[in-house]
């Protein structure tokens, strides 16, 4: 069953200066299945940031249509659309997008208190997921205290606090060093393999080679994709490799 349905997005930019009108996207049309892993690849400006910033509801298309769950994103109130991406979202990002004022607990508990959950909830909610992603004692501390590591581990657990139909990762492992990055997508698997969704924006050919399915995106549309299938995390790594070879040197797709 699919979760999200992009269809026919465009997206073209008026630069400040000048106006000149910039295409980032210009005909990209896919869908994701509850329960998948998708990894979005590309050269930096294809479209691939536009494009989850678009199904984040955080910018809004030119044309076309992101159906999350039913419901058309373009059809959401400016004033409801925050609520909306709290229900149903979990955003990771590469800076972490924590805050220094606050405990890493209380920088978890950041959605539910906008939501004005009780405490106790957010407690009992709290909990599993920091055993789960091993920051339990790490809670009442502050984000310049932990290392880049249990900061993205944080990042995830306030993600996922919401129990969101979707998480929406951008260049989750790009501040993280290789040991930090492969326990992040390590959790991304175990995470996935419990059934939650995610859409991910990388550079990084290891952490797409997690993902169930990797999808390019070149001139602003879908160049190729690649399923797993029965292939190995090496394998699938190889795979990419070679399909990112064939796009910075401007080949044709062989999907």
């Amino acid at each position: 069953m699919s979760l999200l349905e992009v269809h026919n997005l465009k997206k073209i930019y008026t630069t400040r200066f000048g106006g000149n009108q910039v295409q980032a996207l210009s005909d990209v049309s896919f869908t994701v299945d509850q329960g998948e892993y998708v990894a979005i690849m590309g050269e930096s400006g294809s479209g691939k940031t536009t494009l989850l910033n678009i199904v984040a509801s955080l910018d809004k298309a030119t044309s076309g249509h992101v159906v999350l769950d039913g419901m058309d994103l373009s059809k959401i109130k400016d004033k409801e659309i925050s609520t909306f991406r709290r229900k149903n979202l979990g955003f990771v990002f590469q800076d972490f997008n924590l805050l220094d004022t606050f405990s890493i607990q209380d920088n978890i508990f950041l959605p539910l208190v906008l939501a004005r959950k009780p405490f106790e909830e957010m407690k009992k909610r709290l909990d599993p997921i920091a055993k789960q992603l091993g920051i339990t004692d790490i809670l009442q501390k502050y984000p310049y205290e932990v290392s880049g590591g249990q900061k993205q581990r944080a990042a995830v657990a306030r993600a996922l606090i919401t129990s969101p139909k979707l998480i929406l990762a951008d260049e989750p492992t790009g501040a993280l060093d290789s040991k930090a990055s492969m326990r992040l997508l390590n959790i991304f698997s175990e995470l996935n393999q419990a059934g939650q969704t995610i859409l991910m924006v990388t550079h990084s050919t290891q952490a797409a080679s997690h993902a169930g399915r990797i999808m390019f995106i070149k001139d602003g549309i879908v160049f190729n994709q690649i399923y797993r299938g029965s292939m190995s995390n090496d394998e699938l790594y190889s795979k990419i490799s070679s399909t990112l070879t064939v796009l910075a040197t401007g080949g044709a797709s062989d999907e």
